[in-house]
């Protein structure tokens, strides 16, 4: 049986990293992060799992690439600047095909920004951070119970479609204590690295002809026996480069497939009092808690009001969010960002019913009268200000 612990999102992450097998961890400290390695450099040593405390950011994401590529899993956590800092190393995990786990704790930009105030705006750094036509899987917790089911759910798919996997959090769920129940191991679904079953001789690290799964190149954990090469440049099957226009372009194309053609498997999803709903609310991570207590409050006035939370936040719901244009009259994106997933939303509604937004860049919660606000009023700003005095004595204008 498993335990139940009083931990905020930080400590959960952590704690449901190691009940899914991480085996090596490399990051540095940065608000508001910092709790994940802090409860890691516990847990780790005393298990004689290797917990390493970079020098920065970019030699964090690589010593974890070193460490998957040779058969272990591996993460990384970071915020806000750091998580710019690892982006062409996490371009390399994608061509290179690295699973690997990345936490980022949202917090206020761009640059320092609000080093300790809470944000969502990353979700697009998160899905085109890094140069070229590549992958992304990105999922999003609401609290710090399915924030540990979701990182043990990160590690899998990570294995599972040899691949980078963000979990996207926020200085607010991060620091938020609650009640959760950390399972055994034995408890959940946890997905090992599969072997390759042919002799060294026959083996090739990116040979797709013999997968296994037939989802992503075959692997070694024993580097003794299997030798296999690898490079941030295209490669063929024995990992070396090529410049072939053809089976680059195939190989491309792959790298995108592997994920789109199994969406079923990776999307997450909830929908909440949605039967009849003729406003549907669109908010993810720790702002769908918020919006729910809304929802709650405009039901009880008798207003049909649900939400759909993206779990799952890339790749994007978007045969979900085109079923709502037949569904609802209206949604409403709430972020706190000042516009980034709700571009995803207009593009896939395009214009077929109306979309409004509350969009908060403030380093502060939005809160539930301010979703309720407009759910009742749609056309009404619900946008935090200032009086004129009080913005022209920080030096703001109109």
């Amino acid at each position: 049986m498993g335990r139940i612990a009083f931990l905020d999102a930080n400590a959960a992450v952590a704690e449901a990293a190691v009940i899914a097998g991480c085996g090596f961890y490399a990051g540095y400290p940065i608000t508001p992060s910092s709790e994940v390695p802090e409860t890691l450099a516990k847990i780790m040593p005393e298990r004689g799992v290797p917990f390493i405390m970079m020098e920065d950011e970019i030699a964090s994401i690589n010593a974890c690439i070193g460490a998957s590529a040779s058969g272990v899993k591996a993460m990384t956590c970071t915020s806000g600047p750091g998580l710019s800092l690892k982006q062409e190393a996490l371009g390399e995990a994608c061509i290179m095909e690295i699973p690997l786990v990345l936490v980022d704790v949202m917090r206020g930009g761009p640059s320092t920004g609000l080093p300790t105030r809470p944000s969502q705006a990353d979700i697009m750094q998160a899905r085109w951070g890094t140069h070229g036509d590549h992958p992304i899987i990105a999922i999003s917790p609401c609290n710090a119970q399915e924030a540990i089911f979701e990182t043990i759910r990160a590690f899998n798919l990570a294995e599972k479609f040899r691949q980078p996997v963000y979990i996207l959090t926020d200085g607010l769920l991060s620091h938020l204590h609650a009640k959760v129940y950390l399972p055994d191991p034995e408890e959940v679904e946890i997905v090992e690295r599969a072997a390759p079953t042919v002799p060294p001789e026959e083996y090739y690290p990116f040979d797709y002809n013999y997968e296994i799964p037939p989802l992503a190149p075959w692997w070694t954990k024993d580097g003794k026996s299997y030798r296999y090469h690898m490079s941030s440049l295209n490669h063929d099957k024995t990992g070396f480069p090529t410049v072939v226009p053809p089976f680059i372009q195939w190989q491309e194309k792959r790298l995108i497939s592997k994920i789109m053609n199994h969406i079923d498997e990776i999307e997450k999803f909830e929908y909440y009092k949605m039967d009849d709903a003729e406003t549907c609310v669109i908010a993810y991570g720790s702002v769908a808690e918020a919006a729910r207590v809304a929802i709650d409050e405009a039901r009880k006035a008798g207003i049909k009001v649900g939400m759909f939370r993206p779990i799952t936040i890339w790749p994007f719901a978007e045969k979900q969010i085109r079923d709502l244009r037949e569904k609802v009259k209206r949604i409403i994106v709430v972020e706190m960002n000042l516009g980034q997933y709700i571009l995803e939303v207009q593009r896939a509604v395009a214009e077929k019913i109306p979309i409004y937004g509350v969009l908060q860049a403030a380093g502060i919660p939005i809160r539930p009268i301010q979703i309720l606000e407009k759910i009742k009023n749609p056309e009404k700003s619900v946008e935090i200000c200032m009086t004129e005095e009080e913005l022209k004595k920080f030096g703001g204008g109109e």
